[in-house]
């Protein structure tokens, strides 16, 4: 699958309103799994403190949306495709190197194949492992140059189940959120003295198309309200990154206050 920058032309274009307060003015953030959900809450937060937005997602539609929102606020542009794609994450990378800057670097992008090991199919594995694993492994990897010019930041949204399997049947779901917590924590200690900030997010249960799936597989009622909301994750990432560079937040866990699960 190839990728290609999302036309917006349908949908309006260019910056309507100021930014709130503009923290991040001048800074480029690219924010994968950004066509809906977390990825999207996340990119319109950027969008609003002034960053200039690059957001990847794989639905073209739903991309063109999240940009449309951004550019309310700031900046931005979308990237659609399949970071699972050979030929596609190589013309994504070369897309991004183009700017020739890169500040923040956001991995939401992933994908839950729920399964009991005693039928999983390893195929099920893999696709997780490419996805969660893999894409951003290989995408942190080749857009470091950028970042270590830069003295950015890396964040990586993870699940709670990245820090404890408890769920029997997302073995394979859960062990790939604690590759991904491991290439996080390498990482931070790599790339401290060369003064880039790493963050791992590890949330419970999330009002998103992912999660909402999830319960109806479950066979319960799925309340929205009753969840973390994408926006309330939004606003923690953005603190984060907007903190004094004399300070690092490396791991933050967010669960619903009212459990309805």
């Amino acid at each position: 699958m190839s990728i290609e920058q999302v036309d917006i032309r349908a949908y309006g274009s260019g910056r309507s309103a100021p930014a709130e307060t503009e923290q991040l003015r001048g800074c480029i953030a690219v924010v994968t799994g950004a066509s809906s959900g977390i990825g999207r809450a996340i990119g319109i937060a950027l969008a609003r403190k002034g960053a200039h937005v690059c957001a990847v997602g794989r639905n073209q539609d739903a991309l063109a949306e999240t940009v449309l929102a951004a550019r309310q606020f700031s900046e931005a542009t979308g990237v659609q495709g399949d970071l699972t794609s050979e030929a596609g994450f190589e013309l994504l990378v070369r897309h991004l190197n183009r700017s020739g800057k890169l500040d923040i670097l956001i991995h939401c992008a992933g994908i839950m194949l729920p399964n009991p090991m005693e039928g999983a199919r390893i195929e099920a594995l893999d696709s997780q492992y490419a996805v969660n694993v893999r894409a951003p492994y290989l995408l942190t990897q080749r857009l470091l140059p950028l970042l270590t010019a830069s003295r950015g930041q890396i964040v990586f949204v993870n699940s709670s189940v990245g820090l404890t399997a408890r769920q029997p049947d997302l073995g394979q779901y859960s062990a790939t959120k604690h590759a991904l917590k491991a290439i996080a924590d390498s990482l931070r200690e790599e790339l401290n003295p060369k003064g880039i900030r790493v963050l791992s997010l590890y949330l419970g249960r999330t009002a998103t198309p992912l999660q909402e799936a999830r319960f109806r597989e479950e066979g319960k009622s799925y309340r929205p309200e009753l969840l973390l909301q994408p926006e309330d994750i939004a606003s923690v990432v953005v603190h984060a990154l907007t903190l004094a560079t004399t300070a690092e937040v490396t791991d933050i866990s967010m669960r619903p206050m009212c459990k309805s699960y």
